[in-house]
């Protein structure tokens, strides 16, 4: 059996289910070198050799890979930070290792507004409307304060404020979450501006799917789409956080959209990658997964609200597990350039998380539970590893904001553990991946309970429903 060393730049959960992927490989003897944001028990217990990189600063992940570079035969990037700062073009440059990511030049969600230019001139229909706020072109606060009231007007107050880059400001604020009055939004408008450019675009209102595609440089592979839970609470309530859960159903349309809404989807999405692959000189830099594209289902013309140049989490950890073929010949056709095609097993899948307290406005919501919470509580993952001996491959457990110390596993501040089910249709899935989710003890950790619930999907088809028929 052919030996084959690969590199992993590592976060949380979505990085974890890519370890899982590669070491079950049927094909191949997988040695795993895993730069690691924290000492991950799950990537520790699996990888050859195992780094902690708390910033994942690409100088640093350079050098490990430099130093086992003889062992490496390729690597794949997971996290947008270290992609956003060119590990790829770095790596490549030094040591030579193909990576899987795109390249800087790529990674456009560095930008906000130069995503919006990008798809104003590739795609202007699927564009909120939006206009951007740049300090050199106003002379002091109430100027642009002005502009700023002059465009919620033509909004009608339904605005989006989002920072051009990751700022030290309050990041995105929409109206009715963040902010209700005018004063709030501008506070928070200014939070931001006082760091760089922002964005103000049109909320739009509909339901929402995320798209994913695997890309070797010349060929897009679309992945079933996904629908991703970030309201922290049941519902849909609470604060955006990065993701609670989510689901795929059996095929590759979700249950709520029609094969119409999908075509129109990679319609949207060819059209893009077709310009820039055409305008590339070497389309090689797009290798990865330059377009994780959050949709909204408007009834009328859908809309992009964002785009990602690396795979989605929660959302790939839906589509890594019920890989058909084995992910380490995915990955040599995508470097080779010959990827036409990947074949998943036909199964629902669901992904749900458990989070630490502090996590999406809990504390805030339920200050006193939190101040009784026990500090540094480990946390107990064997029950939900044990369920694997009653569902077999059916359940899949990943570790992401979690710290191995002294032979025990600790949460810590952000989502702690994905658990996610498979089925042969939603409700099994997610039966699965309940059953696994409550097994996982301490921490004071806490989850949805309705991702994936038919409640909550039969009231994403009632509005689709609505939406239509009032186009």
């Amino acid at each position: 059996m052919k030996k084959v060393g690969v590199l992993v730049a590592s976060y949380g959960s979505r990085e974890v289910a890519m370890v899982d992927a590669f070491a079950r490989s049927r094909n191949y003897r997988v040695e795993l070198y895993v730069a690691d944001k924290q000492r991950n028990p799950f990537n520790v217990q699996r990888a050859a050799k195992h780094v902690v990189i708390p910033d994942l600063n690409v100088r640093e992940i350079c050098k490990f890979a430099e130093a086992n570079r003889d062992s490496i035969d390729f690597g794949i990037i997971g996290p947008e930070k270290p992609i956003i700062e060119g590990v790829r073009d770095l790596v490549e440059k030094q040591t030579g290792i193909p990576l899987i990511c795109p390249t800087k030049e790529y990674a456009i969600e560095e930008s906000k507004v130069q995503q919006r230019l990008l798809f104003q001139e590739i795609v202007p229909e699927v564009n909120p409307r939006f206009k951007v706020f740049d300090p050199k072109d106003y002379k002091n606060t109430a100027e642009v304060k002005q502009a700023v009231e002059s465009w919620v007007d033509e909004l009608q107050d339904q605005a989006v404020v989002k920072p051009d880059k990751p700022t030290a400001g309050k990041g995105v604020g929409v109206w009715g979450d963040h902010f209700t009055t005018r004063e709030e939004l501008f506070e928070h408008f200014l939070s931001n501006y006082q760091h760089g450019t922002v964005i103000i675009e049109e909320k739009v209102k509909g339901e929402e799917s995320s798209f994913q595609a695997f890309c070797d440089g010349k060929h897009l592979v679309p992945l079933p789409d996904t629908r991703d839970h970030k309201r922290a609470f049941d519902d849909d309530k609470g604060p955006n956080t990065g993701g609670m859960g989510s689901y795929k159903d059996k095929g590759d349309v979700l249950p709520f959209l029609s094969k119409a809404d999908r075509q129109r989807e990679l319609e949207v999405v060819e059209k893009i990658f077709g310009k820039w692959r055409s305008e590339a000189k070497d389309s090689s830099g797009l290798r990865g997964v330059p377009l994780y594209v959050a949709f909204m289902h408007t009834g009328k013309e859908l809309k992009i609200l964002e785009n990602n140049s690396r795979p989605g989490d929660p959302e790939i950890i839906n589509v890594l597990p019920i890989l058909k073929e084995d992910f380490i010949d995915v990955c040599f056709r995508i470097l080779e350039g010959n990827l036409t095609r990947i074949e998943l097993e036909k199964s629902a899948t669901v992904a749900t998380y458990k989070v630490p307290p502090s996590y999406g406005g809990y504390a805030e919501t339920f200050p006193n539970l939190v101040r009784k919470v026990e500090v540094g509580m480990p946390v107990d993952l064997s029950g939900a590893y044990g369920l694997s001996g009653k569902y077999g491959d059916n359940i899949r457990v990943y570790p992401a904001s979690m710290e191995q110390r002294d032979g025990e596993t600790y949460a810590l501040k952000s989502r702690a553990v994905c658990v996610l089910g498979v089925g042969d249709d939603l409700e099994t899935a997610r039966n699965v991946s309940l059953e696994g989710i409550n097994a996982v003890k301490g921490g004071a950790l806490w989850s949805r309970t309705d991702i994936a619930s038919k409640r909550h999907i039969e009231k994403s088809v009632k509005h689709m429903e609505e939406l239509r028929r009032k186009r």
